[in-house]
């Protein structure tokens, strides 16, 4: 029995949030306001009762790779998302390079 199951992610706009499912089951979410060219995460939040599936990285992973697809910048209030783009430095193009001090990110991604 040991999988992870099936795990999906989607964006909910009319409530303000990728919404991530176990196997059919609500699992967490991640809140964002959106602007025109701007995405803010505000808040995630998964089951602890779910923990240990990757859910919540699986999560904010789709939504980044979402605001890219969408030519969004990113503000990443929620501190589940700070820690997932400086974990994946990838990632840190999206936070404009102005407001990347106020969220402790460093200016410029590190080579490797």
């Amino acid at each position: 029995m040991g999988g992870a199951g099936e795990i999906e992610v989607r964006d909910v706009p009319e409530r303000e949030r990728y919404e991530v499912e176990l196997d059919g089951t609500p699992a967490g979410f991640t809140a964002y306001v959106l602007r025109p060219g701007l995405i803010a995460f505000t808040h995630t939040e998964v089951d602890q009762r779910l923990a240990g599936h990757g859910l919540a990285s699986r999560l904010i992973g789709y939504a980044l790779d979402d605001a890219r697809a969408r030519s969004l910048s990113v503000l990443p209030f929620c501190p589940f998302v700070r820690g997932y783009i400086e974990r994946h430095p990838a990632y840190l193009d999206l936070v404009p390079a102005e407001h990347r001090s106020r969220f402790g990110l460093p200016p410029v991604a590190p080579r490797g």
